[in-house]
């Protein structure tokens, strides 16, 4: 046997056993980042999330300027990025919905529309309110 070939194996034991050296732990990102209110640049629209769970749900609200139910609000994890998907289930708005991505380097979240009695999507931005 080889000395490459005893070192080959002594290191695949140690990895296999799980006692070499630990793996750098990475974190994704903070959904807490997610809580605060929204307004969306081209109107008067508001998403508010008062929180963000580890589980995915969001607790959050929807205004315009009055107050539109929220049928589901959740955040996932998708490309390492943070998706806040948003579904209404009000009067005019019957299952529209919004799939926003969060940009940390800008704070923003940005993404799409479905506004569903018209059947139109539309190129969103919110910017948090300060």
């Amino acid at each position: 046997m080889t000395i490459k070939t005893i070192i080959f194996i002594g290191l695949t034991c140690i990895i296999l056993a799980g006692c070499g050296p630990s793996a750098p732990k990475t974190t994704g990102p903070d959904q807490n980042k997610l809580a605060g209110e929204w307004i969306r640049t081209d109107g008067g629209y508001m998403l508010r999330i008062l929180s963000a769970a580890a589980d995915g749900k969001l607790d959050a609200g929807y205004f315009n300027p009055g107050p539109i139910h929220v049928a589901r609000a959740e955040w996932q994890i998708r490309d390492g990025r943070m998706i806040v998907l948003v579904e209404l289930q009000d009067v005019n708005y019957p299952g529209s919905t919004y799939t926003l991505a969060y940009l940390p380097d800008k704070d923003c979240l940005i993404g799409n529309y479905y506004q569903a009695v018209e059947k139109v999507n539309f190129d969103v931005q919110f910017v948090r309110r300060k």
